[in-house]
């Protein structure tokens, strides 16, 4: 079996064994990679390394789709949407604070 259909199934063996809709599942990756990332590197998520991380991995996800299914399929940008979302405004949200002199001491 060639790695893009074994991507594929492993894809929906996810979600098959979830329930979850696709969605949730983008939101779910992005946060997760963005956490183990965060934990690997010892990098603050206020740092551009875990989010690179989580753009990083949505790219490989869609080259994936792509190459499984043979064709930009038409969920794309929600899929990276849904990925990228919430680990964006939580780094947004943290160099604000952090700009603005908000760090915790200790």
């Amino acid at each position: 079996m060639n790695p893009a259909k074994l991507y594929g199934a492993m894809i929906l063996w996810i979600g098959d064994g979830t329930g979850a809709p696709d969605t949730v599942l983008h939101i779910h990756a992005g946060m997760v990679v963005l956490f183990l990332v965060r934990i690997v590197t010892k990098r603050s998520l206020a740092t551009l390394v875990p989010l690179s991380f989580v753009y990083l991995a949505e790219f490989a996800n869609e080259v994936m789709d792509y190459f499984v299914h043979g064709a930009v399929m038409p969920d794309t940008l929600s899929d990276v949407i849904n990925t990228v979302f919430w680990p964006t405004m939580l780094f947004l949200g943290l160099r604000i604070r952090r700009a603005h002199g908000f760090e915790p001491k200790g």
